[in-house]
């Protein structure tokens, strides 16, 4: 068994697709394809059950699941144990929006501990006008937020990743069986827009080139709402493959069509004030990221 076989494995359960997998992990298909079925025959027992749709978890899945978790943490830290003794000390004042918060930031905020233990980061969560003015006015020292919604031109910015954004429907909508899917189509069908994270402002921006706009049913700050709310047929959203997750709170599968206009990625990345220095601890904290997203190691 290896490690590679592991995390292919670990990216196909998450995504719940090998494309997507293959995508997240810059590597082909077939390599992935590959991985699984070795490791299904070196356990004796299926992973997963192939559908029209996707990848589902078996019950063995589930379980191999956890065990995969547990041992890729464990490699993790044993990889990190001359990091750790990091001698740095100092304080961190850390400001990002609620997407990034929820969806990308708890696993670097874990590795950051382990690696400077001795590193205290300030987190504060707002809305991206209050983050900008905090950084403008130096109550913050560097932000994590969506740079695709940045306006203020005085700030600068270094986007980390591209969260492409994809046509969430019902397990078993008629478009789940499409390729792709045009906009005028997704107009005839009842919409659930996200406001969170200026959302609703973002997609508006590309639905404005449209001859039609969306059906709105529901405007909410859920989430977790508009996962529920598509899952269960009752309407469709579009939204990043960032905060995708294959199925609702209720157990409903949800799956996720491109669309046949290419919609504005949704920006990861860092921002601070143009003309600052970085002190010690912010250079920290901005070569971890781009060594986590610009230079990855191998």
């Amino acid at each position: 068994m290896k490690l590679r076989q592991l995390t292919y494995f670990v990216a196909t359960a998450e995504s719940g697709q090998v494309s997507r997998a293959a995508v997240a992990l810059s590597i082909s298909q077939s390599s992935i394809t590959t991985a699984i079925r070795e490791l299904e025959t070196d356990i004796g027992a299926a992973l997963f059950l192939r559908t029209a749709h996707g990848m589902e978890l078996t019950e063995a899945g589930r379980d191999f699941l956890a065990a995969a978790y547990d041992i890729l943490s464990k490699v993790e830290e044993a990889r990190n144990l001359r990091q750790r003794s990091s001698e740095l000390r100092g304080r961190l004042s850390l400001a990002c929006t609620y997407t990034v918060m929820g969806y990308f930031l708890p696993y670097h905020l874990d590795r950051l501990a382990r690696l400077h233990p001795n590193l205290t980061i300030q987190l504060h969560e707002l809305n991206r006008e209050a983050v900008e003015e905090g950084l403008m006015s130096n109550r913050f020292d560097i932000a994590v937020l969506l740079t695709s919604n940045i306006s203020n031109p005085e700030l600068e910015t270094e986007t980390l990743f591209r969260s492409t954004r994809r046509l969430w429907v019902a397990n078993g909508h008629p478009f789940a069986q499409r390729r792709k899917v045009g906009l005028p189509e997704v107009a005839q069908q009842d919409y659930i827009l996200l406001t969170v994270d200026e959302a609703a402002h973002s997609a508006m921006k590309y639905w404005a080139f449209q001859d039609v706009q969306p059906r709105i049913k529901l405007r909410t700050s859920s989430i977790e709402a508009v996962r529920s709310m598509v899952a269960n047929g009752q309407g469709v959203t579009i939204l990043s493959d960032m905060v995708y997750r294959p199925w609702s709170l209720e157990g409903k599968r949800i799956s996720t069509v491109q669309t046949e206009m290419p919609i504005p990625s949704m920006d990861v990345g860092l921002a601070w004030r143009r003309d600052l220095d970085f002190n010690r601890e912010t250079q920290l904290l901005y070569d971890y990221f781009r060594q986590a997203f610009i230079s990855p190691q191998i």
